[in-house]
Order: C-alpha cells, then sequence, then structure tokens
C-alpha cells in the first residue's frame, strides 16, 4: 500500500506575526541585563576602605606639615641665636704626690693631682646650665694608662660670653700596677713627658630667652697631653661626645 503524499510546509508571509509570542520578542528587542543585587555589608566594606585611605592621606599629610615646620623653626633658630658649643681646655696640671712602690706582693701606685679645667661660653644669646659633673684623671697613655682619682663637682650656670674653670683635686692610694706599668709610670714622670687624660661626665641644659630647655647627656674628653706641653702654655681642645656614657 503506498503512503499518502507529505504536504508541503507553508512559508510564513513577511511581516507574520506569531499571536503566541510576546510582541518583545517578535519585535527582536531585548531588555538590558539587570544589575545584580549586592550585600548591605559589601558597600559598607568599600566605604570603610575609602574612609581609610582618605585618613592616611590626611596624616601623612599633618606629618609632612609638622617635619616642615620643625626645619623652619630650627634653620630660624639658628641664623637667630647663632648657638655655639662650649669649649673645654685643661688648663693647668700638677702632682702633688707620685710614688710608685715596689714590693715582694707587687707595684703600689700612690698619688695625688689637682687638675684645673676651663670653660668657655661663646654664645651671645644663649646660657649654659650643668647639673652635677662627674671628673675622672688618669696618668699614662694607651696600655698603661692608669686611674688617679674621681671627683663630683656640683652643679654651675656659665653665663652668655663668660669663661670658668673647675678646680678637681684626686688621689689613690697604695692601687696594685703591673710591674712594668709602674717602672713606666715612674720614668716618664721623672722626665715630665707623663701623659694627663681627663674626662668629664655631665648634663647640660640650655637656656634661651629665659626659656630652659631640657638637659642632655655629655662627655668630654681631654687625651694625650703631656706635663711637659701643659707647663709651656699648650692647651689643646677636648672633645665632646653628646648622648654618650
Amino acid at each position: 500500500m503506498s503512503e499518502p503524499p507529505l504536504k508541503p510546509v507553508l512559508q510564513k508571509p513577511p511581516g507574520y506575526r506569531d499571536p503566541n509570542l510576546p510582541a518583545a520578542a517578535q519585535s527582536g528587542f531585548r531588555p538590558p541585563p539587570r544589575k545584580p543585587v549586592l550585600p548591605p555589608s559589601f558597600n559598607a566594606r568599600r566605604r570603610n576602605r575609602s574612609f581609610c585611605r582618605v585618613c592616611c592621606c590626611w596624616l601623612c599629610i599633618f606629618v609632612l606639615v609638622l617635619v616642615l615646620l620643625a626645619v623652619i623653626g630650627g634653620l630660624v633658630f639658628y641664623i637667630w641665636f647663632d648657638p655655639k658649643f662650649p669649649v673645654f681646655h685643661i688648663r693647668s696640671f700638677r702632682i702633688t704626690r707620685f710614688n710608685v712602690t715596689e714590693r715582694p706582693d707587687g707595684t703600689y701606685l700612690d698619688a695625688a693631682t689637682t687638675t684645673r679645667l676651663e670653660m668657655k661660653n661663646p654664645n651671645v644669646k644663649i646660657t649654659y646650665y650643668y647639673g652635677e659633673t662627674e671628673v675622672g684623671v688618669s696618668v699614662g697613655e694607651g696600655g698603661d694608662e692608669t686611674p688617679v682619682g674621681t671627683t663630683a663637682v656640683p652643679g654651675f650656670t656659665m653665663w652668655k660670653q663668660s669663661t670658668m674653670s673647675l678646680k678637681v683635686k684626686t688621689k689613690v692610694s697604695n692601687t696594685l700596677v703591673d710591674d712594668w706599668v709602674g717602672k713606666r709610670l715612674r720614668r716618664r714622670y721623672r722626665n715630665k713627658i707623663l701623659a694627663v687624660n681627663a674626662e668629664a661626665r655631665m648634663k647640660v641644659g640650655v637656656s634661651v630667652a629665659g626659656l630652659k630647655v631640657g638637659k642632655v647627656a655629655v662627655t668630654v674628653k681631654c687625651d694625650g697631653i703631656t706635663v711637659k706641653e701643659l707647663d709651656g702654655g699648650d692647651m689643646p681642645k677636648c672633645v665632646i661626645d653628646m648622648l654618650k656614657w
């Protein structure tokens, strides 16, 4: 038996609209995609990050302004007041007693000294005030340097463009030293080539226009000058170390 012939598919005429489809689909228009709805916590985090960035920027600006003001203030202070460090010298050194005794149990040093330390304030507008000063004196140099005592000096004030001196007396009794050190010290003492060393530890403050600034630790070292040089009038400057003890 033969199959019935297939019916041809009818083509849709131009402009045909299917009544079962919505009008938007027939016109080819597609609506824009909808933005995803974000949780409220996500927006809060973004606001917090922006706030932190703003705070950091303002903090950096504030620090830079402070640094700039400090530099400008320091420059104005330096130009106006022209600050200078005080100057220290060993003006004189006297050994009133110096005995090196050799005994069966060792070599002993018995000495007494008087040191005059001169200080000068060259500033026109700045006053220095000192706390208690500890002065240590030693003789010899290198491996044979030997302490001969320490003295504490009460606090004092150095006015503008003033000069003053500290008289420091020290002594040691029956101090044990190496045999070779004792012989070398005695020989150099007799030849007046014994080296003298003084170290002063103090706290120094500054007074400017009646305003006092806090004290800082200062160490003054006067090393390597001989008794013969001091007797000849030599007064080399001492070295100032700030914030070192």
